[in-house]
């Protein structure tokens, strides 16, 4: 196998991992920075670092890695600005299925505008949490390397986030919050 051809393949995988990640990066980041510009930035730096890495030493774990990577310089970027900023939900731009009325449409915003309501009213590390667990899929493995938190710890959280959340939105105990 030449040199040209396992570049040529960890180009693809770098280039794969970009389409597959990156959208959820700049979500993640922007909800941490509170501006989308920098998180832009963030991501950039996030996803240069994994081209300094060595696909082996990562390839089985790349979620938890790039989310904790980006996390790291959003931190970083926070610190160096000596000011924080508090987290701000942004409209995420979604593609809309087709079917559902003008007033079907209107109940659903309104019932997502509650649940990003009653999210941002949570603790930051409970935000932090409920968003990687329910926007990001992330397991509570994946997010206890990312926070560097225990998988109790994890549970723990985001367990009294979402009693919380039913609380404040009044909905069923058996059915689930999503966000």
């Amino acid at each position: 196998m030449s040199l040209m051809d396992t570049s040529s393949r960890d180009g693809l995988w770098l280039r794969s991992a970009v389409d597959h990640y990156e959208r959820g990066l700049t979500l993640y980041a922007s909800r941490l920075l509170g501006d989308p510009d920098r998180a832009l930035d963030v991501v950039q730096e996030t996803f240069c670092r994994l081209c300094r890495q060595r696909r082996q030493d990562i390839e089985d774990h790349m979620a938890q890695w790039l989310f904790a990577v980006c996390r790291n310089i959003a931190l970083d970027v926070m610190r160096k600005e000596s000011r924080m900023k508090p987290l701000t939900d942004t409209r995420i731009a979604s593609e809309e299925a087709a079917g559902p009325s003008p007033s079907q449409a209107m109940e659903q915003r309104d019932r997502e505008s509650q649940v990003l309501n009653a999210i941002a009213s949570l603790p930051t590390r409970q935000q932090e949490i409920v968003r990687m667990k329910f926007q990001h899929g992330l397991s509570y493995r994946q997010i206890s390397e990312v926070t560097k938190d225990s998988v109790s710890n994890v549970g723990y959280l985001l367990h009294h986030a979402l009693k919380s959340l039913r609380e404040q939105l009044n909905t069923d105990p058996a059915r689930p919050v999503r966000s």
